[in-house]
């Protein structure tokens, strides 16, 4: 019975090593972006600090080996229950020593679950278990827990309970362990009453923290942004985050600003309407990104256009902007209007499995920090976007700035033109971001920007949509490399381009 205990608890433990390396590493994702660098470092971290808890197991004596155990349990669901929301209110609150704290985290946690392992398997071969048996039975309790997690996490667990919430959670199952353990070799364990009110006290700072977890976020979200929090949550692909100040929305993923409601038609107005207003005949649009619903808003003010399909990942974002209504005032109530077919889905995969065409396509994802998005900037993306579009129709790409990141605004403008593309630069002041730019691309036709506009608009008249399309000195056109998916060229000028910007 206390064998089955034991090797029971190595998938308990199990299931929750894995569930701390997870979250910090989409925590840290979501916060520094690069989700690839973000899970090699980390993974590498504490893949190393395992082997260094699992070294360190041979200095703890044989009498003491449930004792350590237990000890153990305790203080790595302590610190990995309380990881994600510590860094998080670091990140917050501070984001100079948020690297150092993060490494730091996964190497303690690391260390102490490398250690768990050896001790359970040395408490199993005092009890005489047969070393064949002994191997066997550890190491596949340890990797059913550990794909146990790697279902559940993301289609459960952070979807459903968040970052902290499962981090809290994880916490308390290696506190279970430890009370599990102290209860049943309470005989064997030095100390027994101490240890049970140290496991008791750590078990109670846990729930509380789960229970508090959504005023945790709150309280750091408060940091980050310094406005009220109307609305946020954490999706299976983002952490969306609304927020307030009198008469400003504003909305950020991961952290990043991606509109605010003040200039925002400055933006919106520049992506629709320069390709729209040279398609008096277009019927059909297809938008790839924009959520939001403002795009669609301005799409909509055409009465030639009949029909509009929105693709966008995440259903937590339109059903946000569908049903919140000072989102809807916001976007007008675009994405409930008739004439749009809302698709949750990856753009990309949709593109190959659709054979719909369209008269125009205005592309808004956000910017190409990642190699997950990098992908939808890339040769083959774009290649297969260009077959759904009419060959006397348009294609309208949001793609950063050309003066804070002129080598990724740059190789989205040389990747379009890789297949084929005719391409048309511009860009424009918006004051939440400063210097912006789009590229125009056409199948076939050529293109001349607009001298008038058949709408009232706020920003956009002959004068500015001029200057929209000429580059000053500071912004000149440069040779760089296209897009492609095997070296993803624009996610390292992006990253290589902003760097320059922060230092």
């Amino acid at each position: 019975m206390t064998n089955r205990i034991l090797v029971l608890s190595i998938f308990v433990v199990a299931s929750c090593g894995l569930a701390y390396e997870l979250i910090v590493g989409a925590l840290s994702s979501y916060l520094l972006g690069d989700s690839i660098l973000q899970f090699s470092t980390i993974i590498g971290c504490y893949l190393f600090a395992m082997g260094v808890g699992a070294h360190l197991s041979k200095y703890v004596k044989d009498e003491d080996v449930l004792s350590r155990f237990v000890d153990i349990e305790l203080a790595v669901g302590l610190i990995g229950g309380v990881s994600a929301a510590l860094l998080f209110i670091s990140f917050s609150w501070s984001a100079a020593p948020f690297r150092t704290l993060l490494y730091l985290m996964v190497f303690m946690i690391g260390a102490m679950v490398g250690m768990e392992v050896p001790l359970v398997m040395r408490a199993l071969n005092a009890r005489q278990t047969a070393f064949k048996e002994l191997v066997s039975t550890v190491l596949t309790f340890d990797y059913l827990g550990a794909l146990a997690v790697s279902l559940l996490f993301p289609l459960v667990l952070a979807p459903h309970l968040g970052l902290t919430r499962t981090g809290f959670l994880f916490g308390m199952c290696n506190v279970g362990v430890a009370l599990w353990t102290i209860y049943t070799f309470r005989a064997e364990l030095k100390n027994v009453a101490m240890r049970m009110l140290r496991a008791c006290f750590v078990l109670c700072l846990l729930i509380v923290g789960f229970a508090m977890s959504d005023r945790l976020v709150a309280w750091g979200e408060h940091g980050m942004f310094g406005d009220e929090v109307v609305y946020s949550t954490s999706t299976p692909y983002q952490r969306l985050v609304i927020t307030r100040w009198k008469d400003d929305l504003r909305l950020y993923i991961n952290g990043n600003l991606q509109f605010s409601s003040r200039d925002e038609y400055r933006y919106h107005e520049a992506l629709v309407h320069p390709a729209l207003e040279a398609l008096p005949w277009a019927r059909s649009v297809l938008v790839l990104g924009g959520g939001d619903g403002l795009a669609l808003r301005e799409i909509l003010r055409y009465p030639n256009i009949r029909q509009v399909t929105l693709v966008d990942l995440d259903p937590a974002m339109t059903k946000a902007f569908a049903q919140r209504p000072e989102l809807v005032k916001l976007n007008h109530g675009a994405l409930n209007d008739p004439r749009v077919k809302v698709i949750n889905t990856d753009a990309a995969i949709w593109l190959q499995k659709n054979a719909d065409m369209f008269d125009a396509a205005i592309i808004d994802f956000p910017d190409p920090s990642s190699f997950a998005l990098g992908k939808l900037f890339s040769v083959p993306f774009y290649g297969i976007l260009q077959k759904h579009v009419a060959a006397n129709g348009l294609i309208v790409v949001q793609a950063t700035s050309p003066y804070f990141a002129p080598h990724a605004y740059w190789s989205i403008d040389a990747t379009l033109r890789e297949v084929g593309l005719r391409t048309y630069p511009y860009h424009l002041y918006v004051p939440s971001f400063g210097e912006w730019g789009f590229i125009l691309a056409s199948p076939q036709q050529d293109y001349r920007p607009p001298t008038q506009f058949r709408l009232p608009m706020r920003y956009l008249n002959a004068e500015t949509t001029r200057e929209m399309f000429t580059f000053p000195p500071d912004m000149p056109r440069l040779d760089v490399e296209p897009n492609r998916l095997n070296n993803q060229s624009l996610v390292h000028y992006f990253e290589h381009d902003w760097r320059q910007v922060i230092r």
